[in-house]
C-alpha cells in the first residue's frame, strides 16, 4: 500500500490505495493521549494506543479544540516570487471597475418576489439575451420580517451583487410592503449610476412583467455597449473555497489554489479566504502572516467573533468536520482547517473584511462567513470576487452567481463528474505543479469561457442569519 508522510514531524501518512484512500495510518507507535501530528501541526489526540500501521480516524482520535483563546503575534512573512506580466479581456465600468462577464442580474429586496423574478428573467432571456452575456435571478428568503444586524446582512449581501462589475445592469426588484423596501434600500445603496441600476415595486404597477421586461430592456441596450478590452490581471479578485473536501484536498487541489493565489497577489491581484469555522485549529498561520499588528487583531476578533457565535447558540466551536468529511478520510477540524488554509498560499495577510465589503488592501485578504458552501461562495460574491476556486473532494454542483471553477482533488472524482468539475488536480500527489496550468485556465475563464457552474446554470445565493424571524 502507498502512503505519503506530509511533513517530517509527522506520526500519520495518508494512504493513497484501497478502500481507505485519503484516511490517515500511524508510523509508529502512538501512546494515549499523544498528539496526532499531520501536516507538521496536531490534528487531535489519541484515546487509546494505536499500533504502528493502524488506522488513525475518529474511533480513536479526538479534537484539542477549545473555546475562545488568546494569542501573541509572531510575524512570519513570506517574499513571493516574481510575476511575468499577465493580462485578460475584460469590461471596463464606467465606475472604473472591470468585470469579466457582461450580465444583467435581477437582485430581490426580498424573497416575495421570487418566482416575479425568475419570470422576468425567463422571458427576457428569450427577448434580450443576445444583446448581453445572459440575465439571472438569485432567489433568498428574506428581505422582510428581519431585525437588527440579520436585515443589515441581508441589505450588505443585495448592496454587493448590485454593486459587482460582473453586472452591467441590474434591476433591483421589490414588493412595496417589506422592510428592505426599495427607498430603504436606495439609502442603503447610496448614489448609482441611473442607466445601469434600475428600481421596481411591483405593487405599483398594474402588470408587473411588463414593467420589468421595459426595464430590462433598456439595462439590455445600456449593456451591449460594452465591448471587452485588455486589461492587467492586477485588477482581479478570486475567491478561495473548499467543499466536499476529502483526505487529498490539503495535499493536492488546496495546495495548488494556494500556489495559484500567490502567483496572483504577485502580480497585484487580490484573493479572498472565508470559512472561519474552518479556520479554528490553523488560524495561527494566518495570524503570524498578518501583514502588520493591527491585522492580527482584526483577525483574531475574526477567530474569536466566530466562536462566540457558536457558544451563543449553544454549539460546540469543533462540531466539524461533516459524514461526507470523514467518510473521505478528514478524522477532526484541526485536520479540516490544517488542509483548508493551504489554499491561502504564503502570502502576507493583508485584512479583513466583513460580510460585504471590498477589498480595500490587495493581497490576501479574509472574510467572515461560516463554511456552508452556498452561504460562503454568496459571500465571495458580494465582496467582488470574479470567479472563486472551489476544490473538492466528494463532488458538488453547487455554484454562484459567479464563475465557479470547480478543482477536483483526486482524478477518479474528475473522470466520474466531467459535468461538474472543470479541472483535475489529482496529480498532484504525484509530485505535478500545474499552477501554471490553472492559471491559463483562470485567464481563460475571464476572457470569456464558460464554467461547468455556468453551462449548466447553477447559480445561487443564500445570505447568512443569525437571529429571529417575525
Amino acid at each position: 500500500m502507498r502512503t505519503l508522510r506530509i511533513n517530517e514531524r509527522d506520526n500519520v501518512a495518508v494512504m493513497l490505495d484501497g478502500d481507505l484512500r485519503g484516511h490517515k495510518t500511524a508510523l509508529c507507535d502512538i501512546e494515549r493521549g499523544q498528539e496526532i501530528i499531520k501536516y507538521g501541526y496536531p490534528i487531535g489526540h489519541a484515546i487509546c494506543d494505536i499500533k504502528k500501521g493502524e488506522h488513525v480516524h475518529t474511533h480513536n482520535i479526538k479534537t484539542n479544540l477549545g473555546e475562545t483563546l488568546e494569542y501573541t503575534y509572531n510575524p512570519k512573512h513570506n517574499v513571493l516570487s516574481p510575476q511575468p506580466k499577465r493580462t485578460f479581456m475584460g469590461y471596463e465600468r464606467e465606475d472604473g471597475s472591470v468585470g469579466i462577464r457582461n450580465e444583467i442580474w435581477i437582485v430581490n429586496t426580498v424573497g416575495c418576489v421570487n418566482k416575479t423574478s425568475e419570470i422576468l428573467a425567463r422571458e427576457a432571456n428569450k427577448k434580450y439575451g443576445g444583446e448581453c452575456d445572459g440575465i439571472f435571478n438569485f432567489v433568498h428568503p428574506f428581505g422582510c420580517s428581519q431585525l437588527g444586524d440579520d436585515m443589515r446582512t441581508t441589505q450588505a449581501v443585495l448592496k454587493g451583487l448590485v454593486n459587482h462589475p460582473n453586472a452591467a445592469g441590474v434591476l433591483v426588484l421589490g414588493l412595496g410592503c417589506e422592510n428592505n423596501n426599495i427607498d430603504a434600500f436606495k439609502d442603503v445603496l447610496g448614489g448609482v449610476n441611473e442607466n445601469r441600476v434600475k428600481f421596481m415595486s411591483t405593487q405599483e404597477y398594474d402588470d408587473e412583467i411588463e414593467q420589468g421586461l421595459k426595464l430590462i430592456g433598456e439595462l439590455a441596450k445600456y449593456a451591449k455597449g460594452f465591448k471587452r478590452t485588455e486589461c492587467d490581471a492586477s485588477r482581479l479578485v478570486i475567491g478561495l473555497k473548499c467543499g466536499g473536501s476529502d483526505g487529498f484536498s490539503g495535499l493536492t487541489a488546496n495546495p495548488l489554489i494556494g500556489r495559484v493565489s500567490d502567483k496572483l497577489i504577485a502580480s497585484g491581484a487580490s484573493t479572498i479566504l472565508t470559512e472561519v469555522p474552518e479556520m479554528f485549529g490553523a488560524e495561527t498561520i494566518l495570524m503570524n502572516r498578518c501583514v502588520n499588528e493591527e491585522v492580527f487583531e482584526k483577525t483574531v476578533r475574526l477567530i474569536n467573533d466566530f466562536k462566540e457565535y457558536f457558544i451563543r447558540h449553544g454549539q460546540v466551536v469543533y462540531e466539524n468536520p461533516s459524514p461526507g468529511n470523514k467518510k473521505g478520510g478528514i478524522t477532526t477540524l484541526e485536520d479540516k482547517s490544517l488542509g483548508c488554509v493551504q489554499k491561502s498560499g504564503g502570502a502576507d495577510v493583508a485584512d479583513v473584511i466583513a460580510i460585504g465589503e471590498s477589498v480595500k488592501n490587495k493581497g490576501l485578504n479574509l472574510l467572515t462567513g461560516p463554511g456552508n458552501d452556498i452561504v460562503a461562495v454568496t459571500n465571495l460574491t458580494a465582496s467582488g470576487c470574479h470567479m472563486i476556486l472551489f476544490s473538492t473532494g466528494r463532488g458538488t454542483p453547487v455554484g454562484a452567481p459567479v464563475p465557479t471553477v470547480k478543482i477536483s482533488t483526486n482524478t477518479p472524482l474528475y473522470e466520474k463528474k466531467p459535468h461538474w468539475i472543470d479541472f483535475d488536480a489529482g496529480s498532484a500527489i504525484n509530485g505535478a505543479d500545474l499552477s501554471d496550468e490553472l492559471l491559463r485556465y483562470i485567464i481563460s475563464v475571464a476572457n470569456g469561457v464558460q464554467t461547468n457552474n455556468e453551462k449548466n446554470g447553477y447559480r445561487e445565493i443564500s445570505i447568512f442569519k443569525d437571529g429571529v424571524v417575525l
